[in-house]
């Protein structure tokens, strides 16, 4: 039985997680800006009032666990808003910035003293934050942003590995949920995808790229 915590936990592929975490007999935290009936519901321990791109949000979850040990941290939450280059949005830019890309450094420093030897950290990336797989532009804010995550993933794959603790930096896929408008594979098929990847993830694997169905991707 692992502890693990889950951010963006209230819709979409972090509720999945958590419901998947849970009925394996994993401990969950999911954390969120709001909870969900659907995500009270399962059972788990939900930590409510918490925005990633904020400090003192993330500041306050870290005081709440207090001496919770964590075996697995899911920096799940993001945000995408479609960023045209002749409707150019830069506070839209910003904003994804801040929540897909600071936010899970953000959350992990806050919380890497409940992270010990043997700890998972995942950040979850998209293919659309791959420079070799970008042939149709577009989606600034959401490309820029994901291609950062995926860099501060490699970093922190180097800087924890003294630690021993690995690094994933997964893409789950385009799954049916409301960022995506509905289209996709079901966030039950992506997670267990996910799962499976987080499982099988070590010190030789830290930092490496991955979709959900186990292919290594393109930076």
């Amino acid at each position: 039985m692992a502890m693990a915590l889950v951010t963006g936990a209230n819709r979409g592929i972090g509720l999945e997680l958590c419901r998947q975490l849970a009925a394996r007999g994993d401990d969950v935290i999911a954390t969120c800006r709001r909870s969900r009936a659907e995500l009270d519901r399962l059972g788990v321990r939900v930590e409510p009032d918490v925005d990633v791109a904020d400090d003192a949000s993330v500041a306050g979850l870290a005081r709440r666990l207090g001496d919770v040990r964590l075996d697995l941290l899911v920096n799940n939450a993001g945000i995408l808003e479609r960023v045209s280059l002749e409707q150019l949005d830069l506070d839209a830019v910003r904003r994804q910035f801040e929540v897909n890309a600071v936010g899970p450094l953000r959350v992990t420093r806050a919380l890497l003293d409940r992270l010990g030897r043997g700890s998972k950290v995942v950040v979850m990336t998209s293919l659309m934050g791959s420079l070799g797989d970008n042939t149709s532009g577009g989606h600034y804010g959401y490309r820029m942003s994901k291609a950062a995550a995926s860099m501060g993933g490699v970093s922190l794959a180097h800087d924890l590995r003294d630690r021993g603790i690995a690094v994933a930096i997964l893409h789950p896929g385009m799954v049916r949920t409301d960022m995506t408008g509905r289209s996709g594979v079901p966030p039950e098929e992506s997670v267990r995808g996910l799962l499976a990847r987080i499982d099988e993830l070590d010190l030789d694997s830290s930092g490496r790229f991955r979709h959900a169905d186990g292919r290594e991707l393109p930076w």
